[in-house]
């Protein structure tokens, strides 16, 4: 498949053990599987594109005119969450070749890549006071003090008037997160699943937008993981002995 991501849902956390012993925290996402809705070329829309949907139940019900008429011209089911994705130029030309509306996008995708971008919505906190939205240090703790005020916002005489941009209290999270380069622990073809090392923004069943990575990060030798040689130890090993 030439497109570059996939939706996903966000099952939770655990850990896992590699072959040397070492523990990861990773993440399991439910990544597919996914349904190319609508193709988007350079000719009519002026930029490349696909727009996948997460293949989920939804009630007939719940989809409007319009969306029902997009999804029946498509020829696929009904999706409740949509997205658009790069088109992997280096599978296919510029039109998008070997891609076309009712292409199914799976987690096999990720099947030669080490690195991935995860985008999610952050927990939303509610309106949170700057203590918990900017990590103030708050006020002395003792009794007759009030530790989780703000304190003093500006002066009076001069400039008369609160700068744009303080750190105030209001609200909290809701926001786009994007985290880069998240390395691949594992993929699970059948059950579509993709385990990645770190935490991922959002909250259980959340949807998540899983990506190829833009700009992987260039590993050091010896520094890898297990396949990688440590350049220290091949030196040394392949010096020769000094006998006595």
């Amino acid at each position: 498949m030439a497109v570059a991501g996939i939706l996903g849902k966000k099952i939770g956390m655990t850990q896992i053990f590699d072959d040397r012993g070492d523990v990861h925290p990773v993440t399991v996402l439910k990544a597919g599987p996914c349904v190319v809705t609508q193709l988007k070329t350079m000719a009519k829309d002026g930029y490349d594109a696909a727009q996948i949907g997460y293949v989920d139940f939804i009630k007939a019900s719940k989809v409007n005119k319009a969306m029902t008429g997009h999804f029946a011209k498509a020829d696929v089911p009904p999706v409740k969450t949509i997205k658009e994705v790069a088109i992997d130029n280096a599978k296919g030309n510029s039109e998008g070749e070997g891609v076309k509306a009712g292409d199914r996008v799976l987690v096999s995708i990720f099947e030669n890549e080490r690195f991935v971008d995860v985008i999610g919505t952050s927990k939303g906190r509610g309106f949170a006071g700057v203590i918990r939205r900017h990590g103030f240090g708050g006020g002395p703790k003792s009794h007759g003090h009030m530790f989780q005020v703000q304190g003093s916002i500006g002066a009076s005489s001069f400039p008369s008037r609160v700068f744009p941009g303080q750190r105030m209290p209001g609200h909290m999270g809701t926001d786009q997160v994007t985290v880069r380069n998240l390395r691949i622990r594992g993929i699970d073809l059948e059950d579509n699943l993709l385990l990645v090392e770190g935490a991922v923004p959002g909250h259980r069943d959340g949807y998540v937008l899983i990506s190829k990575a833009k700009a992987p990060p260039r590993e050091r030798r010896g520094f890898a993981g297990v396949e990688t040689k440590d350049a220290l130890k091949a030196s040394k090993k392949a010096a020769p002995s000094k006998k006595k």
